[in-house]
């Protein structure tokens, strides 16, 4: 569903990308780890593009999207569902008109669909029902990322980016996110990807890890051949988060 060849970018002398080269499977959860500034969030700003490459490609099912002009980008753009960091709702916006807001804006021009029906349904996947009222700052910052989660899947996406989807949440509710993911996966078959440096949510959740280090991905696979690796950088950054080399 993604491929990325030979992806290169840089900001001033700055070289964050070089040469990276990533697959993220049809239907598969593929996990990209790494330490901090090690160009994740970069990477993941051209799978959706929001950042151009200095060269390179990112295939997403077929189309390379850093040839596409904004309008063909926007368009584009609606095969995927993100979840942002820190869920990114409007703070003066309730529940029910943050998952809303992008199916009456993507409905712009057209047939406006069942709103409600939608929003009903997107909050009962992520098991947030009946808390349509409600504005941002009444929820926890998990009950906000589902939330976010019921947003990002209102379009019905075949692609999910998450960036960072456990950061500050205690052990509890990074288990409860990371179980949502899976449910998301096997109710909605999407391919996803997902940024993180938590390295025992990856190993939950991945079908496939992959990890940069110095703008190139190290090591990939399957969450047993990657606690496998000899790769001096995965078993460093592994130890260093507590988790012992199979």
């Amino acid at each position: 569903m993604i491929e990325i060849k030979a992806l290169n970018k840089s900001f001033g002398d700055n070289g964050v990308l070089k040469g990276l080269d990533l697959s993220a499977p049809e239907g598969k959860i593929t996990v990209v780890i790494g330490p901090s500034g090690s160009g994740k969030t970069v990477l993941l700003r051209h799978i959706i593009g929001l950042l151009k490459p200095d060269s390179g490609k990112v295939i997403v099912d077929g189309t390379d999207i850093s040839g596409l002009d904004q309008n063909m980008l926007t368009q584009f753009r609606r095969r995927f569902g993100m979840l942002f960091q820190n869920a990114a709702l409007f703070d003066s916006m309730n529940v029910y008109e943050n998952v809303a807001f992008p199916i009456i804006e993507g409905s712009r021009g057209g047939r406006l669909p069942d709103v409600h029906a939608i929003v009903s349904d997107k909050l009962r996947l992520v098991g947030l029902s009946g808390v349509e009222n409600k504005m941002p700052s009444e929820l926890s910052g998990g009950m906000r990322k589902r939330v976010g989660l019921a947003r990002a899947i209102a379009l019905k996406p075949s692609i999910m980016l998450y960036d960072e989807p456990t950061t500050g949440l205690d052990p509890v509710m990074t288990l409860a996110i990371d179980n949502l993911i899976l449910s998301m996966q096997q109710e909605l078959g999407v391919t996803s990807v997902v940024i993180s440096h938590d390295i025992d949510s990856a190993f939950r959740i991945a079908d496939q890890i992959a990890m940069i280090h110095d703008g190139r991905i190290v090591a990939s696979g399957s969450p047993a051949e990657f606690g496998r690796s000899k790769n001096p950088e995965v078993i460093d950054f592994l130890s260093a988060g507590g988790r012992k080399m199979s």
